[in-house]
């Protein structure tokens, strides 16, 4: 007799591509905390300084400011490009709404239903806010990231500084005017927003069927946001 085919549990079937994708998060950003762990004990090894122990190393500035510095860039692109894509077209695009379309039929409130989330149901500055929460939350999540990566670098940097020439801490606002900090951030804002683009335009004319991120197989490539 054949094994029964053991089904996957109808939670993780609902919700899989978010563990999957979070999975991964845990995964890579524990194997970078060991790996920056391991680098940040070479360079103190460098100076002739105690290496660290693991916990240790998870409250330095150089943990913090290489995790803010990408958290801060991803934010940044998908902040922007929610926002973006609510009033910019590419025509062919997967990634783009239809030429001359504003909002969709199903973005008007007074097409609620019992179902609808609340603040539709309600109106007023709670709708205001809802019709924008998607682009708020990720830009504010982007602030935080920026803040957090301000404060992670500045304490790298005096690090730095003491272990190279000990000279005495800078302050987080005369870091933030540094060359060093906007390149970090500037490494890393251009990619995002090239890998953005450049999904952006070969979902034009390339497919990835059951995908959701482009057209169907059979569409033509003019098609704009089918």
């Amino acid at each position: 007799m054949a094994a029964e085919e053991v089904e996957m549990p109808r939670w993780l079937r609902n919700n899989a591509l978010a563990v999957a994708m979070f999975g991964a998060f845990f995964v890579f950003l524990a194997l970078q905390s060991v790996f920056g762990w391991q680098t940040h004990n070479e360079e103190l090894a460098e100076f002739g300084a105690a290496p660290l122990s693991w916990p240790a190393y998870l409250a330095t500035g150089h943990f913090a400011e290489a995790v803010f510095e990408n958290w801060e860039s991803e934010f940044l692109q998908m902040g922007g490009y929610v926002l973006l894509t609510a009033y910019l077209v590419q025509r062919g695009s997967a990634e783009s709404k239809p030429e001359g379309q504003t909002d969709r039929p199903e973005d008007d409130e007074r097409r609620a239903t019992p179902a609808s989330p609340w603040p539709v149901r309600v109106g007023g500055l709670p709708l205001v806010i809802y019709r924008n929460s998607l682009s708020l939350a990720l830009l504010l999540i982007f602030a935080g990231s920026f803040i957090g990566h301000l404060l992670g670098g500045t304490a790298e940097y005096n690090a730095e500084q003491a272990l190279e020439s000990g000279a005495p801490p800078v302050s987080t606002w005369h870091f933030l005017g540094t060359s060093d900090f906007w390149f970090q951030s500037m490494q890393n804002w251009q990619s995002e927003f090239l890998a953005v683009g450049t999904l952006v335009v070969l979902s034009i004319v390339l497919r990835q069927h059951a995908s959701p991120e482009s057209k169907p197989v059979t569409v033509a490539h003019a098609e704009t946001g089918a």
